[in-house]
């Protein structure tokens, strides 16, 4: 049997909150928890907040009126052209109300800039260091430990992000420098490449030696980086990768760029959709309205990272077990009229997600599944999307389809979207609860519905019958991904399959300590006890602390070799 990718760990943060423990998730469905667990959600986002104060807590999370930033979306500086009396082309500074005036923003009060020692950083490396630190830490084991149960070669590192680095530390400053009559910065061009977030947390989180890398599909970034960790795993060629992304594109410039391609609810356009006059507030709390009467998506931040190992080394030292990667399909559009426009690639990779799904796992388990729609919340999405789901479900028989859309709560965090679905697939089979598109009050008329069931209010279900949860991303470009994730419980069937039942025994018996030390990790998290692991110009590697022959290739602080 083949190698499995087993999820053992995972962690971030966006505008639902920190990821590992779940409580991000149970943010999204805080309605529907006990008030012991209301409580506890209520702690953690208070730890990254500053406050203990409720209704603060609830307000300045999930999608919302821009609180927590630092610029006034209201007062943004522009450059207006005028001619003097002569005719000679002039500029003079004025200021514009953003069209745009919500976002998915971190929790308001949450600064990772504070967290470490992170003077130049562009917002989107801070929120990588947090975000990787945060899913190291909810492994159960340190990161030194399990590096030597492995290879250095052995390790890979996928993370980037869509846009870059486009704040004052990062490309944006090296682009405003002239015109804002500064200087442009040594670390402006560096710190604002794509792929940064995977080189900052070698260089400063784990000390990777590995494979690393990233690859960039707009919308779909994070599930091609997916499959690269997958197929890594599956061939035997890493042992532990690392995979993510970190997206922080709340500048101005940005907003005012996807505002122009008319893809953003503005605030006029939200008015219009709830019959709102000019001098009344538009509801920015619903601004995302998956398959609902909708006018735009909502831009976002986020960072997400999980660790990814063989059913081997899990079992081995009794990691967690979150669930597994089945499958992950890729497919482009082909000729298309315009490029934002979708096409038939979508239809491909769900299709072919779905038939591994029923080969690999049987009939039951690919109908006793979910899906995490892209749902960005566009007209053309809501139409286009729910077809694929309907087509297919009727092409493989299957009745009542759970659909459901965490952009609702997160808004679209470009890159990073995917990861945010993939954090909320496994908050279900924690929780027992797939969380509804609460901010759409109905299905739009124009939405495919047949064999489907729109989850618009959260849905209890019975988790460890739910097997297979469908993460959907729609991209750009054509740039078209789904995978097929694998729940715990039938993870742990297929290792039991593989490995026999005595090796499952002994791996409960060792994950016992790993579940404790995760539990504690958390503990302190939320008490704010923990700093983001950040080893600035600590155990730096140079030849000297090589041992070179023609078979092998020793490395100061690893016991094992990299084999030539």
């Amino acid at each position: 049997m083949k190698k499995l990718a087993v999820i053992t760990g995972f962690g971030g943060i966006n505008a639902a909150g920190r990821s590992a423990g779940h409580h991000a998730f149970r943010r999204m469905i805080f309605d529907s928890l006990s008030e012991q667990d209301q409580q506890t959600t209520l702690a953690a986002l208070g730890a990254l907040m500053g406050t203990d104060d409720r209704d603060a807590i609830l307000e300045g999370s999930l999608v919302r009126e821009w609180d927590n930033v630092d610029w006034d979306a209201k007062a943004v500086p522009f450059h207006e052209a005028f001619k003097d009396e002569e005719g000679t082309q002039c500029w003079r500074l004025t200021h514009r109300r953003l069209p745009v005036q919500s976002a998915g923003q971190m929790p308001k009060g949450f600064d990772p800039a504070k967290l470490y020692r992170s003077r130049h950083h562009p917002r989107g490396l801070q929120m990588a260091v947090y975000a990787a630190s945060d899913a190291l830490g909810s492994l159960g084991i340190e990161w030194e430990t399990l590096c030597q149960h492995v290879g250095p070669d052995e390790i890979a590192v996928y993370a980037g992000s869509a846009m870059g680095q486009q704040d004052g530390n990062g490309h944006g400053g090296m682009m405003q420098s002239a015109l804002m009559g500064k200087r442009t910065s040594s670390k402006q061009c560096a710190m604002g490449l794509s792929e940064m977030p995977a080189d900052f947390i070698n260089a400063y989180v784990l000390g990777n030696v590995g494979k690393t890398g990233s690859m960039t599909a707009a919308c779909a970034t994070f599930l091609y980086n997916l499959q690269l960790a997958k197929d890594d795993i599956e061939s035997g060629r890493r042992r532990i990768v690392i995979v993510g992304n970190a997206e922080a594109p709340l500048v101005p410039e940005i907003v005012e760029g996807y505002n122009a391609m008319t893809a953003l609810a503005s605030e006029a356009n939200l008015k219009k959709l709830d019959n709102k006059g000019d001098n009344e507030e538009a509801d920015f709390r619903r601004a995302v309205r998956p398959f609902g009467e909708n006018c735009g998506f909502t831009i976002a931040e986020s960072a997400q990272f999980f660790v990814l190992t063989d059913d081997q080394l899990a079992l081995e030292l009794g990691l967690n077990v979150l669930g597994s990667i089945g499958d992950v399909q890729v497919n482009a559009d082909g000729y298309k009229k315009s490029i934002s426009n979708p096409g038939i690639g979508n239809y491909l990779t769900m299709a072919k997600v779905m038939a591994a799904t029923r080969r690999e796992l049987g009939e039951a388990s690919l109908k006793n599944s979910f899906v995490h729609a892209h749902g960005s919340s566009t007209p053309q999405n809501r139409v286009t999307e729910s077809h694929i789901y309907e087509a297919l479900a009727g092409a493989f028989g299957i009745e009542n389809w759970p659909i459901t859309a965490v952009k609702t709560f997160v808004g679209h965090s470009l890159a990073a979207a995917s990861a945010d679905q993939l954090t909320a697939a496994l908050g279900t089979w924690a929780t027992g609860v797939i969380p509804g598109i609460k901010t759409t009050e109905k299905v739009a008329d124009d939405v495919h519905q047949q064999g489907l069931e729109f989850v618009l209010q959260d849905k209890q279900v019975d988790s460890e019958q739910l097997d297979v949860a469908f993460i959907n991303a729609k991209g750009f470009g054509g740039n078209n991904a789904s995978a097929a994730v694998v729940s715990p419980t039938r993870t742990l069937e297929l290792i039991s399959q593989k490995h026999g039942t005595d090796a499952i025994a002994a791996w409960s018996q060792a994950n016992t300590a790993i579940q404790s030390q995760a539990s504690a990790y958390d503990s302190r998290m939320v008490a704010g006890e923990i700093e983001p692991r950040y080893l600035f110009g600590e155990n730096v590697l140079g030849p000297e602390d090589l041992e070179i022959t023609d078979t092998e290739i020793r490395i100061k602080g690893w016991d094992k070799p990299v084999v030539l």
